[in-house]
């Protein structure tokens, strides 16, 4: 795991309030379900305690990420500094190879959104556009091949 997980203060809060559902509400569920499956009877061939069981796993390894990523977060300051690529900025690029415009956010990992062009700075484009500004070349070491994004707008 990251070392650091850099988010948004509103990213924190909703990962802490997310924390807080599951320690209390849903792990009290799921031992309700546990308590009613056992009383079933055996347990060798029962079904329903080995989901919950397997749920109660599931939901134990989700509070222990949370917890190390809320833990080990940098909140993210808002910055006007648009001279260099920095976690935060949206930065317009344009793909040498494929010859189109493209418009990336880079954020921590805890916050990528693909489908809105969200990505981590731990990305091959992010890590790339990373320190670098408008009117640089930058070669992206894709696991398919390198290609080169040229930077036109930091904002």
């Amino acid at each position: 795991m990251a070392d650091k997980f850099y988010m948004t203060s509103e990213q924190k809060k909703k990962a802490e309030e997310r924390l807080k559902y599951l320690t209390t509400v849903k792990r009290a569920e799921i031992v309700e379900r546990i308590q009613e499956a056992r009383s079933h009877g055996d347990l060798s061939e029962n079904a329903e305690y080995d989901a919950a069981r397997n749920e109660q796993a599931a939901n134990e390894g989700e509070i222990a990420e949370l917890d190390y990523q809320i833990k080990n977060a940098e909140i993210i300051k808002d910055s006007d500094d648009n001279s260099a690529v920095h976690i935060g900025s949206t930065v317009t690029v344009f793909d040498t190879d494929l010859d189109e415009e493209a418009t990336y956010t880079i954020m921590g990992t805890t916050e990528v959104d693909p489908m809105h062009n969200i990505i981590s700075n731990e990305s091959p484009v992010g890590a790339a556009l990373l320190r670098h500004k408008t009117g640089d070349e930058v070669t992206v070491k894709a696991p398919d091949g390198d290609y080169t994004l040229r930077i036109l707008k930091i904002s």
